[in-house]
């Protein structure tokens, strides 16, 4: 079973996505730089964080236009599962491949802490190991991580049951002071209308070890392996 991560000029935490495929699920993984159009007969994609071109002009709007994205956006309307995280959801609403935008934090500072988050929905390939409503802990690291929709979209989401994480306290209930950035209706993460698309903020990649103090993210990848077996 082979992912292959997509490379940006600025991208930091493909390797440690590159680590957990290897390492801990004992899969291949293959790195595809932004340049390249060929994805190299991935299974999966996965978008890694950090910071595509500087995040110059806005974050993901210039690495959408990098020839990779062309068969990422192919890869993913033939039903292929595509995993975007921090960076790599924002490069996936820039890319259109998910709706909606990134602000900058309400509070105009880059946040980097744990947070926890309700699984709001088991039905992706990224999720289908966990049980909906149950509550996660896993660090975030990002400037623009306040997502935003028009109404209709927001409604359509929730209508459809792509809201795939939410942001919450402890014992899993959404209030202001657990929405880190100020995102709408507490959205951390969100599936495309096939589901094979999922974007977060958070970061599973930097929470999948229990020598590390949290493995919670390690079922998001896990997950993708049980869903890929069951093709």
């Amino acid at each position: 079973m082979k992912f292959s991560i997509v490379v940006f000029p600025g991208s930091n935490c493909d390797q440690d996505c590159e680590h957990v495929v290897r390492e801990l699920l004992g899969c291949e993984a293959e790195y595809v730089w932004h340049a390249e159009t060929d994805l190299k007969g991935a299974d999966a994609v996965i978008i890694p964080g950090g910071f595509a071109y500087g995040d110059y002009l806005r974050a993901g709007a210039l690495a959408r236009f990098s020839p990779v994205m062309e068969s990422v956006g192919r890869f993913a309307r033939q039903g292929g599962p595509v995993l975007g995280i921090c960076n790599g959801f924002q490069v996936l609403l820039e890319a259109g491949l998910l709706p909606g935008a990134m602000r900058v934090n309400r509070d105009l500072r880059y946040v980097c802490r744990d947070v926890h988050l309700r699984i709001q929905s088991s039905e992706t390939p990224f999720t289908r190991l966990y049980d909906e409503g149950s509550v996660v802990r896993m660090p975030i690291g990002h400037m623009e991580g306040n997502y935003t929709a028009p109404p209709s979209v927001l409604d359509e989401l929730e209508r459809e049951d792509r809201v795939v994480f939410r942001y919450c306290d402890e014992r899993g209930a959404v209030a202001d002071a657990a929405n880190p950035n100020g995102a709408d209706r507490a959205i951390a993460g969100i599936c495309s209308r096939d589901r094979n698309v999922v974007g977060l903020m958070p970061h599973p990649d930097r929470c999948a070890e229990a020598l590390l103090g949290n493995d919670q993210g390690l079922k998001m990848f896990q997950s993708a392996v049980t869903a890929l077996a069951a093709r």
